[in-house]
């Protein structure tokens, strides 16, 4: 089923497209290129991150944020190597991905800290990365309460990976 749905979709699309009279390979062509016009448009703000989190990576400023919340996080009995991934995954999900990697070699997927890494993963945004790309390109300059209710729901996924990961 998972094989044929996606062009089941595209053919569904188009046919509507057709019924209704409407351009489709013009309309196609034109948002392809509306499309291209937003990816030139964050390039700038991509890159930056991506370096940004490249260079706290390399410095070893992660590994000492780990060891500076080790207090905290072992009283609420939350693995403190988990702590740079959480501040990585608000600004680049890629960049965590590497940092999950490294934490599967350290741990193994299947131990305690493995499985809160890989249910965090799937519970939590790039909350940073989200809103500069997407407001950017929408040209949204009033974010309100964006950023507190991003936190928040963080956290929460934090929180349940956490809970979740003691159930196995």
């Amino acid at each position: 089923m998972s094989n044929i749905i996606i062009p089941v979709i595209i053919f569904y699309i188009v046919a509507y497209g057709v019924i209704n009279k409407q351009k489709v390979y013009e309309e196609f062509i034109k948002g392809a290129k509306d499309g291209f016009r937003t990816v030139i448009d964050i390039m700038p703000t991509l890159v930056g991150l991506m370096v940004a989190v490249g260079v706290l990576r390399a410095s070893g400023f992660l590994g000492f944020i780990g060891r500076i919340f080790r207090g905290v996080t072992d009283v609420i009995g939350f693995p403190s190597e988990l702590v740079p991934l959480v501040f990585i995954k608000m600004f680049s999900s890629s960049a965590a991905t590497g940092l999950v990697l490294d934490i599967f070699k350290t741990y193994g997927p299947d131990s305690r800290i493995g499985m809160i890494t890989s249910i965090m993963m799937s519970c939590t945004e790039t909350i940073f990365y989200t809103m500069s790309v997407y407001y950017m390109a929408a040209k949204v300059t009033k974010t309100r309460y964006t950023l507190a209710g991003a936190l928040i729901s963080t956290l929460a996924g934090i929180v349940c990976s956490v809970i979740l990961a003691g159930f196995t």
